[in-house]
């Protein structure tokens, strides 16, 4: 990134644009930057995505509570690892105790929320998951790798903008549709005409589209399958995006940092 802003003795062009809005350490030859209210911002908006990624990624038994786990474990290795590397101690230390306490809750939850389950976590579980998960990033200073362990909230977030923002028609329940003859699970999908959407439609003439959530998709590409299957999968899925995380965290950006 510094290399991106300054080269030499000056700033670059992106360097002088930005310099416009942050501040730039001439000092520090562009490695250090003052963002300002920018951060302030960014802190806010990290707050709200987490809890309310967390919320419309949802609608399965053990879903909610798997995916913070999974999460929950993946801070809590990276808090582990930066502690081994005598980096930052004291802010980890404090997500590690954090984290402890929230991944052992949140196994005995998943135990009674795993199907069929008895236990439902509804919104409050995921307000609570999102923010224990943002305060631990922002006060660690690691809010940059925790969105690398958010991947498939982030494409959920993504591929749901359209409903979200009522460019297409958003129904108030986006679960898949439960068939209860073959106990399999079915995208769910909201009606339309036969010239509408096209660019979300298998056929032209269809009348009903999936609804645009990951969930949904995953059951389109994969086909029908138990709920308990389709928790599996979405987990295993959010498994291998922490672990592509990790990848991005101390590989992809190590070789930036040398090459820099």
């Amino acid at each position: 990134m510094r290399a991106w802003l300054w080269q030499g003795d000056e700033a670059t062009v992106l360097g002088h644009v930005l310099g416009k809005l942050i501040v730039i350490d001439a000092n520090a030859d562009g490695a250090l930057v003052e963002l300002g209210f920018f951060y302030f911002m960014y802190m806010g908006m990290l707050a709200v995505f987490c809890t309310n990624a967390i919320n419309i990624y949802a609608g399965i038994n053990g879903l909610e509570a798997g995916q913070s786990y999974v999460i929950g474990c993946a801070v809590l290795v990276h808090n582990l690892i930066e502690i081994r590397a005598h980096r930052l101690e004291v802010n980890h230390l404090f997500s590690v105790m954090i984290m402890l306490s929230f991944v052992a809750c949140t196994m005995g939850l998943l135990r009674h929320n795993w199907f069929p389950a008895s236990v439902f976590v509804g919104d409050t579980y995921c307000y609570f998951a999102g923010m224990t998960f943002a305060v631990v990033a922002i006060l660690g200073h690691f809010s940059k790798t925790l969105l690398l362990f958010f991947i498939p909230q982030v494409l959920n977030f993504i591929w749901s903008t359209p409903q979200l923002f009522k460019f297409v028609p958003c129904p108030r329940h986006r679960l898949p549709r439960f068939d209860p003859e073959t106990g399999l699970m079915h995208p769910s999908t909201f009606p339309c005409k036969s010239n509408e959407y096209r660019w979300l439609k298998a056929k032209p003439s269809d009348t009903e589209v999936p609804n645009m959530t990951i969930i949904c998709l995953c059951l389109q590409f994969l086909g029908p399958m138990t709920e308990r299957v389709l928790c599996i999968v979405l987990l295993g899925l959010q498994f291998v995006c922490c672990a592509f995380g990790f990848f991005c965290r101390y590989y992809i950006a190590q070789f930036f940092f040398d090459a820099n």
